[in-house]
This record gives structure tokens, C-alpha cells and sequence, in this order.
């Protein structure tokens, strides 16, 4: 015992060392790209969102929190089976357990002395016992543990449609920066030899200095515009990136394909779109459920005041020769009751009616922030769709006009330097189309992601492939429309 106590003593920290650190460094690095499909075509966005949904790791920990959730309820379970407890004791001594009798009148000693211990005894028993008041808290705790699962499902639910919202953002100012290096590099060289022309001729005095320079502030402007444009998308490439958890050494296109924005079937009244929303989103439903277990902890507190009564039937062996018996069957019940439980309930219940406000309240908050998040989806939507419609006019308009100065170029009625002016402005208007396209697909994401509906509603296993989630995540975008006329059925039901 001295031994143990000196060695207990002399524990100190032990920090990781070098080859600890990159060993786990090492086996990081390699498993969390690990077994991941390769990508062979340029990535659509049903892909991008499917390979989001099957390697995202922030999706993966909540899948594994789920898991973690349902092996807790299969434990719990278990608790509501009676004890089964074996046990063996040996009991051995140096020498005989030996004892006198006295006469308790006259304090003389009465026999010899004597034993009924052997000096080696080895006792075994088997018990089954069965307490009704921890079966009635295991019952609780069960339920409570399922209604964990079902939290779990829904918090869930929130990350995989907060993921889906990220990279349908992401991918389209991604492609959009894609489309606009391409071009704009191709354009460069074009323009620095304009630039140069211009700085010739205003040198040359063959024309108006101010006029050179002015048409080289239109360029320079216009560049500037461009490479703005891109500089504000280039880091889009790499949120989709982590975001489908791709190494950012992994080089990778986007072909610009995937679910367009479907905006008609949330054009309906601002109340069903709230009716539905409170019925489908994952916060609410999360606060239902807590409300739940906080109702089942008022039970749990209600049984608590019960007298505890416990059974008993047991299997005995002992290897004494001294018994009679060698090996009997055992049985009792024994009751108890904790007096200050009753005292304690009125604690207990104001405890629960406590958390029950809080929880409440936290629902009535939520509610109002899912209506004003309803309503400022279904506004940006709407701003989103004139704002592509203007962009797209404007789009155009310059296509037009660049038509007619790459005809008068072609009959030099137009300069190079007007021609390469124009194609600039056609680049630009481009972008910003792009981005009105990406700011009109976020809006129809966020509207989707206000009202509740899921993108992706099944399980994904390790034998999920690309393709299948990528199809279940079209079709689910297609039918969003037959998905809320089903949910508005639902509610009048």
C-alpha cells in the first residue's frame, strides 16, 4: 500500500512528444481526404452539393453525433432490465477461526473451544433483483434518450441545409470567377497593347492628348472594374473546395450546370409560407422536443416521492464443510422510502416549470425570427429576380452595341482601341450578370432553407455513391413545389 501511494504520488504531465505529434499529424492528413471518389468531369452543382452532403466533415460530425445519440438510447435500454449480479468471494486465514462459549449468569466458560469456519472458504452466489422505482427512472431516461435521437436528427437537418446553402453561394461565384479569368486574361494582352497605341499617339502628337488619355483612363477603369470583379469571386473556388472537402492542391472545373432556381412555387401568401415553416423548420422542432423530456423530468421528479421496493431470488454456494447446506436458493424484498423527497418535490417542480418557461419562451423567439427570416428571404428573392432581370437587359444592350462596333471595326470605321473599349464593357457586364445569377440562386436557397424543405431527406451510408445523392438532390429541387402544396395539405389536414 506504501508502494502505491509513493507511485501515485510521483505522476506528473506527460506532454506528447515530436514523433507523437506527426505520427498524428501524419495519419490526419492522409484519412481526411481518404477514399473519396476522384473527379473526373467538371463538377456540376448537383455534384458540388453531393459531394458536400457525402466527405463535408462538418456534415460527417454531425452524422457520427446522431449515431452517438442512438447508442445512448440502445444503453438506456438496457437499464430497464433487472440486475443480474455474480459474484465469488474467497475467504482464506493462517490459522483455525476458533472461539470460546461463556455463560452469560455465571461468566464461566462453557466448551472447549471451537470453529464452524473452514481456514479456505470460497462462497458464490447469482442474484436477480428488481427495482421498481429505478425501472420507472430507466423508463424516463429511455424516453428522454429518444427524444435525444430525434434532436440530434434535426440539428442534423440545420447543418446539412446550412452546407447546401454555402455551396449553391459558393459555386456559382466560383464558376462565375471561372468564366471572367478565362476571358479577362485573354483580354490583357489586348489591352496593354491598346494602352500602349494610346500612349504612342498622344506622344506623336497625332492626336488630342486629352482625348488619349481620357480613352486610357476608360480602359484602365474598366480593367480595374474586371479585376474587382474577380478578386471579390477568386476566394469562391476555395470555400467550395473546403466546403466538398476537396485538398486545395486538387485542381478542379465547374461546367455551370445544375438545379436552376425554380422561384413560382414560393410566390404565395406570406402566411402559408409562415404556416409551413414553423411546421418544418429544425429549430422549432428541436424546442418541442426539449419541451418533451422537460415533461417527462416532471414525472421523473413525481416518482421520486414513491416508496422504492426491491426484489430479490438468488443461487448460493458455499464450500464451508461446517454447513449443512452447501447450496441454497435465496429470495426477499425490501422496501424504503426517502422522507425528504417530499420536501424536495416543491424544488423539483419549480425547477421544471422554470425550464419549461425557458424553453417556451426560446420557442416564441424563434418563432418571430423564422417569420422575419420568411419574410426577408421572399424580399431578397424578389430583389434578386428584378435585379438578374436588369443585369440581363443590360447584358443585352451592350451585346448589341458591341455587335455594331465589331461591324464598323470590320469596315475601320471604329478603332481597335474602340473595339477592345467595348469587349471590355461586355466582360464586365457579363460578371455582373453572373452575379446577379449567383445573388438570384442564393435567394431562391435561403427562401428554400426559411420554409423548412430539405434538399437531401435520406441517410447516407459509406455505399452512397456521388451520382445517387446528386439525382435525389435534383429531383428533391424539382418537386419543391409538390413538397409544399403536400405540407400546405398537411396543415389544413
Amino acid at each position: 500500500m506504501t508502494a502505491s501511494l509513493l507511485a501515485g504520488c510521483g505522476i506528473r504531465p506527460q506532454p506528447l512528444t515530436p514523433p507523437e505529434l506527426v505520427a498524428y499529424a501524419g495519419d490526419k492528413k492522409a484519412r481526411f481526404v481518404a477514399h473519396q471518389e476522384p473527379i473526373t468531369n467538371a463538377i456540376s452543382l448537383d455534384e458540388a452539393i453531393a459531394r458536400g452532403l457525402r466527405y463535408n466533415l462538418d456534415y460527417r460530425v454531425e452524422a457520427f453525433q446522431t449515431a452517438l445519440k442512438v447508442q445512448d438510447l440502445d444503453v438506456a435500454d438496457f437499464h430497464l432490465l433487472p440486475n443480474a449480479v455474480a459474484s465469488t468471494n474467497f475467504l482464506g486465514r493462517n490459522n483455525t477461526l476458533g472461539a470460546y462459549s461463556q455463560s452469560v449468569t455465571t461468566g464461566l466458560v462453557t466448551l472447549e473451544p471451537s470453529t464452524s469456519t473452514p481456514k479456505n472458504d470460497l462462497i458464490s452466489d447469482l442474484t436477480l433483483s428488481y427495482n421498481t422505482l429505478d425501472f420507472g427512472l430507466s423508463y424516463i431516461r429511455a424516453r428522454q434518450a429518444a427524444d435525444e435521437v430525434l434532436i440530434a436528427e434535426e440539428t442534423k437537418r440545420k447543418v446539412t441545409n446550412r452546407i447546401v446553402q454555402d455551396i449553391r453561394t459558393a459555386y456559382w461565384r466560383a464558376f462565375s470567377s471561372q468564366r471572367l479569368s478565362e476571358r479577362l486574361h485573354r483580354l490583357e494582352a489586348r489591352v496593354r497593347r491598346a494602352i500602349g497605341d494610346s500612349r504612342t499617339v498622344a506622344s506623336g502628337f497625332d492626336t488630342s492628348p486629352v482625348a488619349a488619355l481620357t480613352y486610357e483612363r476608360e480602359l484602365v477603369e474598366i480593367k480595374r472594374q474586371a479585376q474587382a470583379i474577380e478578386g471579390e469571386m477568386a476566394v469562391a473556388k476555395a470555400q467550395l473546395a473546403a466546403l466538398m472537402n476537396v485538398p486545395p492542391d486538387v485542381p478542379f472545373t465547374l461546367s455551370g450546370r445544375g438545379s436552376g432556381a425554380r422561384s413560382p412555387i414560393f410566390k404565395r401568401d406570406f402566411n402559408t409560407l409562415v404556416d409551413v415553416a414553423l411546421v418544418n423548420r429544425p429549430e422549432l422542432r428541436e424546442t418541442q422536443y426539449k419541451s418533451r423530456i422537460n415533461s417527462k423530468e416532471a414525472l421523473a421528479a413525481l416518482l421520486e416521492l414513491l416508496p422504492n421496493a426491491q426484489a430479490y431470488f438468488g443461487a448460493n454456494s458455499d464450500t464451508s464443510k461446517y454447513l449443512f447446506h452447501g447450496g441454497w436458493l435465496a429470495y426477499g424484498a425490501h422496501a424504503s422510502w426517502n422522507l425528504l423527497n417530499v420536501f424536495k418535490y416543491p424544488a423539483r417542480t419549480a425547477q421544471v416549470n422554470a425550464q419549461e418557461a425557458l424553453i417556451d419562451a426560446r420557442a416564441l423567439a424563434l418563432t418571430m425570427a423564422i417569420v422575419t427570416q420568411v419574410q426577408v428571404a421572399r424580399i431578397r428573392l424578389f430583389e434578386a429576380e428584378n435585379e438578374l432581370s436588369i443585369a440581363r437587359e443590360f447584358l443585352d444592350v451592350q451585346g448589341r452595341l458591341l455587335a455594331q462596333v465589331k461591324a464598323q471595326a470590320a469596315t475601320e470605321k471604329a478603332s481597335e482601341q474602340t473595339l477592345i473599349r467595348e469587349e471590355m464593357n461586355m466582360l464586365v457586364a457579363e460578371a455582373r450578370k453572373d452575379i446577379a445569377f449567383a445573388a438570384f440562386e442564393n435567394a431562391y436557397g435561403l427562401v428554400f432553407e426559411a420554409v423548412g424543405l430539405d434538399p437531401f431527406d435520406r441517410a447516407i451510408t459509406t455505399g452512397t455513391t456521388v451520382e445517387e445523392i446528386a439525382h435525389v438532390i435534383d429531383e428533391n429541387w424539382v418537386d419543391g413545389g409538390k413538397r409544399l402544396s403536400a405540407a400546405e395539405l398537411g396543415l389544413r389536414l
